[in-house]
């Protein structure tokens, strides 16, 4: 077959492909079986493996996601992604009413729609082929997630019919609820935290490293606003009928209102009738439908004048508390649980609730066998907001608060100042144990990969880690037959490993789990004692003269080393060759020359990693930040610069400097 009767099959199964995805993923009306879709789209993956000439990451396989794990680069938003302005109340809403009106001498027309409970988005679109997929960031910059849009089936990838050259359209991403309660079973399945909630889930996914892992999640996306110089009408709501028509999934329940009446009895119905949709809602945002009046309204500096949201109120339920449970945390803190007969709150069974701690027991006077009131508004989890005494039992008793660890046994402490008792076992209690290793391995800390909870409780599990030492002992061959691992995981995780060894000496301080001891801190002690021997022998005045390290860290940091657990645990680290110290090359170059300069590092570096540059950074007086200001001084700039910060660094007027520019500026 020549090669363009090849390329003419290509592209019309791609057409057969996107077509069945439109009927199945926004107009829910299939037209061909599950079975054959599949079989199409195995004839697509085969034509387009053998003829790789004609790729196109547009194309149809390429919703399934890419292994290859990338780093988002910033994107500057065309337009501002700006925030809505909140009301919570009828008053507050005519309020807004009143203000159009008195800025807008004529008839107004609203546009209702539902607010959904997801992680917002921006695509844009030229000549009708998708182009890119911003998050909302700060509402001037967001992260560039193309890879992982390109996964969700109702995101269009080219348009259909008569649209304008260029434009942008923002939606809403979000897990439907099905979804959300399958991904949440599997999780518990796997012995994995289940998502607090969808909003978070949905969020989470979005900025996955790996856009395979995100296909699985089955995102969703309805649009709600286009945007651009040539939209078909000055109407908003006919501008979504249009959007509609060129593929995208656009809310049915988008209506228009001709008064600020029509919009509160929008209002009233979806309060009472949300828990009926296959997705979460939190409120009604309220649009100025005339684009030209929408123009004439402008903008405050936060928000559009033109718009409004109407937040609902937090959905309130009673249920029967049936007994309390306490978790126990990485630092050894205890969090009470109320176990919760089952209850359907804003669409969701919930079983359980935070109770925080015991002064919020003491405070709500609650008991085992009350019928408690529970909320769930913007919180991430259920809470219990009060107590309906009224059908208390005569004879029911207060609960005495735990006194030991129901982990390990071990007797509790509460110390003055502190809202949580603790376990003081943390070498002996297994979710301490687990939780220091989690820490550990954490990407801000030794960035270990390949090891997540699960594995961290099945090598717990199996007798293989009781600490983090123990990490610096596996063998693949030990690793290989164990559950959900293989020959390739096994080499990878060793493999990470063994690369954590070069991390630099303030992540490793952060990553030993010192109570206070966060990222900064562990960045301005190593600095100011460049290493750890130098560190463990400071007294209690060293460490206060230390900039902002203040008496609670200091004495956090003592009793670390009085304990002869760490002090082996340190031990044993620096004999796996781990990095305890500050280089020499860095020490040699201590110096005040960056004194009150503020650097961003960008790119990748040919003498010195990253990590190195920023403590060079730190231990010549100068300060490293992730994010580009009017207050950054410097872009230490190495090969493969994000362009969004180049622009910004251009726009704002901020100096380029090379690594050898940086480095003659410490010598």
């Amino acid at each position: 077959m020549d090669n363009s009767k090849i390329k003419n099959i290509i592209e019309n199964l791609r057409k057969e492909l996107e077509y069945h995805n439109h009927k199945y993923y926004v107009e829910a009306n299939p037209e061909i079986s599950d079975f054959d879709y599949d079989m199409k789209m195995k004839e697509l993956q085969k034509l387009e493996y053998e003829n790789p000439e004609f790729f196109d990451s547009n194309s149809p396989t390429q919703r399934v996601g890419s292994d290859i794990n990338e780093e988002f680069n910033q994107v500057k938003h065309k337009y501002d992604m700006l925030s809505l302005s909140n009301t919570y109340n009828e008053g507050e809403l005519r309020d807004f009413d009143n203000r159009v009106k008195k800025l807008i001498d004529e008839s107004i027309i609203y546009v209702c729609e539902l607010k959904f409970d997801g992680t917002a988005i921006g695509l844009s679109y030229k000549n009708g082929v998708f182009e890119k997929a911003v998050t909302r960031g700060d509402g001037v910059f967001g992260d560039d997630v193309s890879n992982n849009v390109k996964t969700i089936k109702s995101i269009p990838l080219k348009l259909k019919g008569d649209f304008p050259e260029e434009f942008e359209i923002r939606g809403e991403i979000f897990l439907p609820k099905k979804v959300f309660e399958y991904l949440n079973k599997e999780r518990e399945e796997l012995g994995e935290n289940q998502f607090a909630n969808a909003r978070n889930a949905a969020a989470g996914s979005l900025k996955m490293q790996n856009s395979a892992q995100v296909a699985k999640r089955k995102l969703d996306c309805y649009l709600y606003y286009p945007i651009g110089e040539n939209l078909p009408s000055d109407s908003h709501f006919e501008n979504l009928q249009h959007v509609k028509k060129w593929g995208f999934k656009i809310s049915e329940h988008v209506k228009k209102a001709n008064s600020i009446e029509d919009v509160l009895e929008y209002i009233n119905y979806w309060e009472k009738n949300r828990a009926k949709l296959d997705f979460d809602i939190d409120g009604i945002v309220i649009k100025v439908d005339s684009l030209s009046k929408q123009k004439q309204l402008g903008f405050t500096a936060k928000s559009p004048r033109w718009a409004i949201s109407y937040k609902f109120k937090a959905e309130r339920v009673s249920t029967k508390l049936l007994s309390i449970d306490y978790q126990v945390g990485r630092t050894g803190a205890i969090t009470p649980v109320a176990n919760l007969e089952p209850v359907l709150l804003a669409g969701t069974t919930v079983k359980r609730a935070s109770l925080h701690n015991a002064d919020q027991i003491e405070l709500l006077d609650i008991r085992v066998n009350d019928i408690v009131f529970v909320e769930k508004g913007g919180e991430i989890i259920p809470k219990i907001v009060a107590v309906d005494k009224t059908k208390r039992s005569e004879n029911s008793e207060k609960p005495g608060y735990i006194t030991r660890c129901p982990e390990c046994g071990s007797e509790l402490f509460r110390e003055e100042g502190e809202a949580k008792h603790y376990c003081k076992n943390e070498y002996n209690c297994p979710p301490q144990i687990k939780g220091k290793i989690e820490h550990f391995i954490s990407r801000k800390a030794m960035n270990i990969d390949g090891i997540g909870e699960e594995t961290i409780d099945l090598l717990y599990k199996e007798g293989l880690i009781n600490d983090i030492t123990d990490l610096y002992n596996l063998k693949q061959e030990q690793l290989v037959n164990l559950e959900r691992l293989g020959e390739k995981s096994a080499e990878n995780i060793i493999k990470s490993i063994e690369e954590s060894k070069k991390v630099g000496f303030s992540k490793v301080l952060y990553a030993l789990g010192i109570r206070y001891v966060g990222e900064t801190v562990a960045k301005k002690l190593s600095t100011h004692f460049k290493n750890i021997d130098n560190l463990q022998s400071a007294d209690f005045d060293q460490l206060i003269n230390v900039d902002e390290i203040g008496e609670k860290i200091a004495e956090s940091l003592i009793n670390f080393f009085s304990i002869e657990k760490n002090i082996y645990i340190i031990n044993e680290l620096k004999n796996n060759e781990l990095q305890m110290q500050l280089s020499d090359e860095v020490i040699s170059n201590h110096s005040e020359k960056l004194k009150n300069l503020s650097i961003v590092i960008s790119g990748t570096f040919e003498k010195y990693s990253r990590d190195e540059l920023k403590e060079m950074i730190t231990i010549n007086g100068g300060k490293n930040t992730g994010s580009i200001s009017n207050k950054t001084d410097y872009i230490l700039a190495g090969d493969k610069m994000g362009p969004s910060k180049l622009e910004k660094a251009e726009k704002l007027g901020i100096k380029i400097i090379s690594e050898d520019d940086f480095l003659d500026m410490i010598k």
